[in-house]
């Protein structure tokens, strides 16, 4: 069976965590959602997106 979960929901729910743990305080929550909001939508976004799927595929196939 497999399970998919989107990098968005993953990434909320670790900043979440962190929030909640007192790990980092909101200013350096909200800096890094600026920040990863901002990345998504600069031509940066094509190589990072590209650089997550492959490394996607790579833990695949360690797996398989």
């Amino acid at each position: 069976m497999t399970v998919t979960f989107s990098a968005v929901v993953l990434l909320g729910i670790a900043a979440f965590l962190a929030l909640k743990m007192r790990s980092a305080k909101a200013g350096a929550a909200v800096v890094l959602f600026l920040f990863g909001f901002f990345a998504a939508h600069s031509s940066a976004a094509g190589a990072i997106n590209g650089m997550c799927q492959s490394f996607a595929h790579f833990l695949a196939h360690l797996r398989a």
